[in-house]
């Protein structure tokens, strides 16, 4: 039988190492997970209740009227034969609630996709291109962020009342976007001046005009902060109340609608539950379609 070749120190050594450094990086693992455990902690806490309202939410919408009344939503974890979707069908039927569906849908879209295509070309404008007065336009944009919404109400109830726009889903869609446009405008400047000076110098030497370069380069690249753009407004627009309430009388979106129901008929929870988890459901579907476009959005010009 041969001997074993000696081994070579160099090996035994890296051999070692490797131990070593297999060894802290456990070690480090393990610390990093303690380190963090609190923090873990907290965010599932914070998660379940947020999630838990929700889910009696959308149990109670699932329950008859008669079990409503007289148990609590969580006695269908024990009986799920008293979960039902005739709540929803009637929901359905009914014509006031399906038509505030409808309005809400349009002045939510059409107030994003306006506010949008307007902050952004504002913003390319402010980022990219030299006109006198542009600093202090800018400046003014920035002021108008901390007006209150509350002051307009009384005005613009004036002028809607004289020009005809009062009690119309054009009047809503424009009040959103007039309001929306100081943060759009603030956000999309921010992302453009990020993008390299060189892209749109290149662009320009090969002869591409300014609507050319933001349709090409600047949309196409600007799409983080045009998602959470559109993220922010379509949920500021699909959660008001007061706005609808002070400059519509039939035109009323779902919150109105939910208000309404409330208020005439306070014990109509089999109507009140569905419509709540469907106003709360839609734009919580709208967010996890572009939530991997938030963040990056988010941080628009915090880094150049």
């Amino acid at each position: 039988m041969e001997a074993s070749a000696p081994t070579h120190p160099a090996g035994r050594f890296a051999r070692t190492r490797e131990r070593e450094r297999t060894g802290e990086s456990r070690l480090a693992r393990v610390g990093r997970l303690f380190a963090r455990g609190p923090l873990h902690v907290l965010l599932i806490v914070i998660a379940v209740l947020w999630l838990v309202p929700t889910f009696a939410l959308f149990v109670t919408s699932l329950l008859p009227p008669s079990e409503i009344t007289q148990t609590g939503w969580w006695h269908v974890i024990a009986h799920p034969s008293l979960a039902t979707f005739d709540n929803y069908k009637h929901l359905f039927d009914n014509h006031d609630i399906v038509t505030s569906l409808v309005t809400t849908v349009e002045i939510a879209v059409g107030n994003t996709i306006l506010l949008v295509v307007v902050a952004s070309l504002a913003g390319y404008a402010f980022a990219w291109m030299r006109f006198p007065g542009r600093d202090v336009l800018f400046v003014i944009v920035i002021a108008l962020l901390v007006v209150p919404l509350q002051t307009a109400l009384i005005p613009i109830f004036s002028l809607y009342q004289s020009t005809g726009l009062f009690d119309t889903v054009l009047g809503l869609v424009l009040f959103h976007t007039a309001f929306g446009l100081p943060f759009g405008i603030f956000l999309m400047r921010n992302f453009f001046m990020g993008i390299p000076k060189d892209i749109m110098e290149s662009a320009r030497i090969d002869g591409a005009s300014e609507l050319r370069i933001f349709v090409k380069l600047i949309l196409p690249l600007g799409l983080p902060a045009i998602a959470s753009l559109a993220i922010f407004q379509f949920l500021w627009t699909w959660n008001d109340l007061i706005v609808a309430l002070t400059f519509g009388r039939n035109t009323q979106p779902l919150t109105v609608a939910i208000f309404s129901q409330t208020r005439q008929f306070g014990s109509n929870i089999e109507l009140i539950a569905p419509a709540s988890f469907l106003s709360l459901a839609i734009p919580l579907a709208v967010f996890l379609a572009l939530q991997r476009y938030f963040v990056q959005g988010m941080l628009a010009g915090s880094v150049k």
